[in-house]
């Protein structure tokens, strides 16, 4: 159980937010999906990072919440393992057609604004999490990486693929939906949950 002070009435037994509490809070914040992540499907892969390192979002060597800023596979993993069970949180958008770009960024948008706020009442709450979202950081026009530091390290956030996290395989591995149809795009982040005595 993780101790959310904040979210209920503190100062007893009551004051601890269960999995299903912390689903709920999930929905609440708007997400089309949302489901529970079990520790032992977080796996980091190296194909994963080489397709970072291939570079197509521009952002590889360019972030320091993208490789290899965020860590080394290893240092990733040992991170998440800190963690004990996870939300993951989906936007669904419905598309035009398979060319609506448009709609694309507009999901993107979508997701990037509800994991931000799902993020911040996670930790408003006092649970300790560590939050990996769908794409990289777009805070800042231009990242301060590597000539200087972060301009929001509160706010930014890596990405489940700048992890190694195959997205498709964690909801696979979490009986959860990828693909919801023709014509839509989904959108996909891991809120790690970390346990507290």
């Amino acid at each position: 159980m993780v101790s959310i002070s904040g979210y209920r009435n503190s100062g007893d037994e009551s004051d601890v937010c269960t999995r299903e509490e912390a689903l709920k809070l999930a929905k609440d914040t708007g997400f089309s999906h949302v489901g529970l992540s079990e520790k032992s499907t977080w796996k980091c892969m190296k194909e994963v990072r080489d397709m970072c390192a291939a570079d197509k979002c521009n952002a590889y060597g360019n972030s320091w919440t993208c490789p290899p800023a965020c860590g080394t596979i290893e240092e990733c993993q040992a991170r998440m393992m800190e963690y004990d069970w996870g939300v993951l949180v989906q936007t669904t958008q419905t598309l035009e057609d398979s060319m609506d770009y448009e709609g694309m960024m507009e999901g993107e948008a979508t997701q990037k604004e509800r994991f931000s706020e799902f993020l911040e009442r996670m930790r408003s709450a006092g649970a300790d999490v560590l939050p990996l979202s769908s794409g990289g950081c777009r805070i800042c026009k231009k990242c301060t990486y590597p000539d200087a530091p972060c301009r929001f390290p509160g706010r930014s956030l890596s990405s489940m693929e700048a992890y190694g996290l195959l997205v498709s395989q964690v909801c696979k591995d979490n009986q959860m939906g990828y693909y919801y149809g023709k014509d839509t795009v989904t959108y996909t982040g891991l809120m790690l949950v970390k346990e507290q005595v």
